[in-house]
């Protein structure tokens, strides 16, 4: 019999887990919901400080009863760990490696050996404002608590997408205040749960799906590396961050999956395959040479010019060690010598997106890469457009904003067009949905893949939707089969046509 022993995340407790775990028991399996002290259990000492290890401790006194129980030694414990919840799972699998059969990360993060749950928390202010907490308590960094969000700040944790107002109702009316200590203390761990088998349920609607960590993966994230590995399996929910409330039916279904070692498996990078993103670019473009200076290449058309030029602003996070670097994948370079056999300069750049904390140093670099092209005098400087994609499309609002008059046109492929739920960038200057109402009548085409990732997507709606209402000057190109980065992955004859068609209306603008 497979054995569930389930931990909340922060603020909650047992009762999140109340459907979840009658469908799990009803198909069969033995179901155990931790009540964490502070958060469904009160303290065994009401003077003592609850910390990590207060919680550790919580789990491993449901496993070891299970453990003894067991007829055999190694049996079918599945921790399965929600949000904070996987820290004190990893600390409590750690002790008891050899008891559990897998471990269960349910759309939280991957913690780290020394590093306090805190690092996990998507939202920067909300760091700060935990340690400032800290500080000021008066039982010291280990002491006080966190109050619990009030109705309209769940989403700073996560998103609330597929929540009913009822969910969320309860999900305030039960919030318990979190114990501060238990999100300070570093994680300790052996490394011995490095050998437990893992899956990750992604919950998409607040974070990557399967396809983004292939790709994440493929371009060399060393956090991520791990991941592509025989015991590691993933699943997707097309939910927000608590699919116990939203969606308790299917996650039980995902879960014994997940026990019985079904899902996705990645990739490694180094599998004797072409990454998706370095595969040949759809189009066959004119094989001109670069001219590379600095971070920047330009390929440059036929004639002594000045003429009108393209930046194209590669994506990311892409990791420091990424090799080759941005300006030489395919998607940039074939877009680069698509232009110039029209006329056009062709420019790619690799700047600093090295994490998502990273949008001020990468906004930086393209706005230095812009000044040094429009200083060139086989450019003219009056005649720029501007090409984002995919994680790169957060800079779009630098130039949305107030944009200059040279600046001719603002494209973007398959753009994230506002800070995504788990990135804690929520209040950044980096959001286009917000900047797209002071752009006047600055042209925008927009490339647009119809199967994006849901968390993306609604970025892009969201923009779309802000569009129509402050009558923006928006051009979309949709493509309706296209996956985000469909130029190596779809090269389809629809595709070939969406890119042309993109270029079009870009270069015109320049040339009109």
């Amino acid at each position: 019999m497979t054995v569930f022993i389930l931990v909340a995340g922060a603020f909650t407790g047992p009762h999140v887990w109340r459907d979840t775990a009658a469908r799990l028991t009803a198909e069969g399996a033995e179901v155990h919901t931790v009540a964490l002290t502070g958060l469904g259990r009160p303290p065994a000492d009401e003077g003592a400080a609850v910390d990590l290890e207060t919680h550790v401790a919580d789990v491993l006194a449901v496993i070891d009863p299970v453990i003894d129980a067991a007829a055999e030694p190694g049996g079918g414990i599945v921790l399965v760990g929600h949000d904070y919840g996987i820290h004190p799972v990893l600390g409590a699998a750690d002790r008891r490696a050899r008891s559990i059969a897998r471990i269960v990360y349910l759309d939280s993060g991957m913690p780290r050996g020394g590093v306090p749950a805190l690092a996990a928390v998507p939202d920067q202010l909300l760091r700060e404002e935990v340690a400032e907490r800290a500080t000021g308590s008066g039982g010291g960094v280990m002491g006080g608590e966190l109050p619990p969000p009030a109705r309209d700040e769940w989403p700073r944790w996560g998103s609330t997408e597929g929540l009913s107002e009822a969910a969320i109702d309860e999900l305030t009316a039960l919030a318990a205040p979190q114990p501060l200590g238990t999100l300070l203390q570093p994680l300790r761990l052996t490394g011995a749960v490095a050998e437990v088998p893992a899956t990750g349920v992604l919950c998409t609607a607040n974070g990557p799906g399967v396809e983004m960590l292939q790709i994440m993966v493929d371009v060399g994230t060393p956090a991520l590396a791990a991941l592509a590995d025989a015991r590691v399996t993933f699943f997707e929910l097309p939910t927000g961050h608590w699919p116990m409330l939203s969606c308790p039916e299917t996650l039980a279904g995902t879960l014994t999956d997940a026990a019985s070692g079904g899902g996705h498996l990645l990739t490694p990078a180094d599998a004797g395959r072409t990454p998706a993103h370095l595969r040949p670019f759809l189009l066959d473009v004119p094989e001109l040479p670069r001219e590379r200076t600095g971070n920047t290449d330009l390929y440059l058309p036929d004639g002594p010019g000045p003429h009108p030029a393209v930046v194209f602003v590669h994506g990311g996070p892409v990791p420091a060690e990424a090799r080759p670097t941005p300006r030489d994948w395919p998607t940039l370079t074939g877009y680069a010598r698509q232009v110039a056999g029209e006329g056009v300069v062709g420019v790619t750049l690799d700047h600093r997106l090295h994490a998502v904390t990273d949008y001020e140093r990468a906004a930086a670099d393209v706005a230095d890469a812009v000044d040094r092209v429009r200083a060139d005098p086989r450019v003219d400087a009056d005649r720029v457009a501007l090409w984002f994609f995919s994680g790169g499309g957060p800079i779009t609002a630098e130039w949305l904003t107030d944009p200059p008059a040279w600046l001719r046109c603002v494209a973007a492929n398959y753009p994230i067009l506002a800070p995504l739920p788990g990135w804690g960038l929520t209040g950044s200057r980096f959001h286009p949905v917000r900047a797209l109402s002071r752009a006047g009548d600055l042209p925008v085409v927009l490339v647009r893949a119809g199967r994006e990732s849901a968390e993306i997507a609604a970025t892009v709606e969201e923009f779309v939707s802000e569009a129509a209402r402050c009558g923006a000057n928006l051009e979309i190109i949709d493509v309706p089969e296209g996956r985000h980065g469909f130029e190596t992955l779809d090269p389809a004859d629809g595709a070939r046509e969406a890119v042309r068609r993109a270029v079009g209306a870009v270069t015109v603008r320049l040339k009109g």
